[in-house]
């Protein structure tokens, strides 16, 4: 009985705080829904009216410009998802199959995917609790256990395996600490790919997510602060990788004017005109949808402020955020349990939410895969949900 009073008493908190942030929820409020506030109608009604709807147009071009600029860049790659996006972006820095990729066991799981795509080996670490991304100093301590330097790169002595690349993931737009993190890289001489799939518009030390690896992956499914249905970015400074970047997902076309010839197997990954479309009026209104973002999160920080129940993540220091998801973070009193009945009473009360999702080591696939401790990864997981995020929220009254 004790513990169910307590569940009820963790809901019924929430529940007050929700109800001052976003008031009533009038049926169901979703975690976070696309918005067309701009020219997006006419510019796809241009783009059908041209015929030039498949992967080849004026809109795409101008997506890539636009998103390169978003991310700092000088070069962007528009293709059809983020999955695809990061695959071609590990293919473009190097990743061979039967390499390691170090990322986080606190991610989505396309981060994996991607590496999986590649015939790699996902090598999961832990995460920085003032982050939610890797922590750079338990990585420096892990690679120092396991890393064996080599001719061909860092080799993990316990596998045998090259350890290639890692690649940090930015969690629900937060920035994590991205000169620690190249710092890390450089000194064991590890390729750096960015996944700031949930980042865009995010920023640290005033410079724009995506552009401190050599590449960099952005999404654009349809729960992100930009839409394009559907749709991925590979972003970066190297031309040259940008151009094979584009050629592989143009599945290795050679330029002809009417042949076919490819010269190596590649994908069809390239966005279509029709989709980028879409795109290019999403990203005009990037800074109003960055600027509504930030001020939810300020209601949210503010209304949950004094809550013994959790308090709401802000940004980490020196990093400017999109506040892509806002995230409750459950006091460490509160069991799985406890998380869940809140988990249940906020659905059943018209407010969606949801838990972080399943860590990467706990996926039956990934049981035998390289592993270093994860003791806050795993306390996150337990504590985090994930609450309404919808840039409109900010001026519900």
């Amino acid at each position: 009985m004790a513990g169910a009073a307590s569940h009820t008493s963790i809901l019924a908190g929430v529940l007050d705080r929700l109800a001052h942030v976003l008031g009533p929820s009038n049926g169901f409020i979703p975690l976070h829904v696309p918005e067309f506030n701009g020219a997006e109608k006419e510019l796809v009604t241009k783009c059908i009216d041209t015929g030039w709807v498949s992967s080849v147009g004026s809109f795409v071009d101008q997506f890539e410009r636009d998103v390169a600029a978003a991310c700092g860049t000088a070069h962007g790659v528009a293709v059809v998802n983020g999955t695809a996006a990061l695959e071609v972006a590990m293919q473009v820095a190097g990743v061979r199959p039967g390499d390691e990729v170090l990322m986080p066991a606190l991610t989505f799981v396309a981060t994996a995917n991607a590496a999986h795509h590649l015939g790699a080996v996902p090598h999961f670490v832990d995460s920085a609790a003032e982050t939610l991304g890797i922590d750079p100093v338990a990585l420096a301590k892990h690679l120092r256990r396991i890393g064996q330097p080599s001719p061909d790169g860092l080799v993990n002595r316990e596998t045998g395996r090259r350890i290639s690349c890692v690649v940090p993931m930015h969690v629900f737009g937060h920035p994590v600490e991205l000169d620690e993190l190249a710092a890390v890289a450089d000194e064991f001489g590890l390729v750096f790919v960015e996944d700031a799939a949930e980042s865009l518009g995010s920023r640290y030390k005033g410079r724009a997510c995506g552009s401190f690896g050599r590449v960099g992956a952005v999404s654009f499914n349809g729960n992100k602060i930009v839409t394009t249905g559907g749709g991925g970015a590979i972003v970066t400074d190297d031309e040259a990788l940008a151009r094979r970047a584009k050629h592989l997902s143009s599945t290795a076309k050679m330029p002809h004017r009417w042949a076919f010839d490819h010269d190596e197997p590649g994908y069809n990954y390239r966005l279509p005109n029709l989709n980028a479309a879409l795109g290019v009026a999403q990203m005009a209104q990037l800074g109003e949808r960055l600027e509504q973002k930030r001020r939810l999160a300020r209601r949210y920080i503010d209304g949950f402020c004094g809550f013994s129940g959790g308090t709401i993540f802000a940004e980490p220091a020196g990093a400017q955020s999109n506040y892509w998801l806002n995230a409750l973070v459950l006091a460490p009193r509160i069991t799985v349990a406890a998380r869940d009945a809140l988990l249940d009473g906020l659905n059943a009360a018209g407010y969606m939410a949801r838990p972080v999702w399943k860590l990467m080591h706990r996926l039956p696939f990934h049981a035998t895969f390289p592993r270093a401790p994860l003791p806050v990864a795993e306390d996150l997981e337990r504590r985090i949900i994930n609450l309404p995020s919808s840039a409109m929220l900010a001026d519900r009254a």
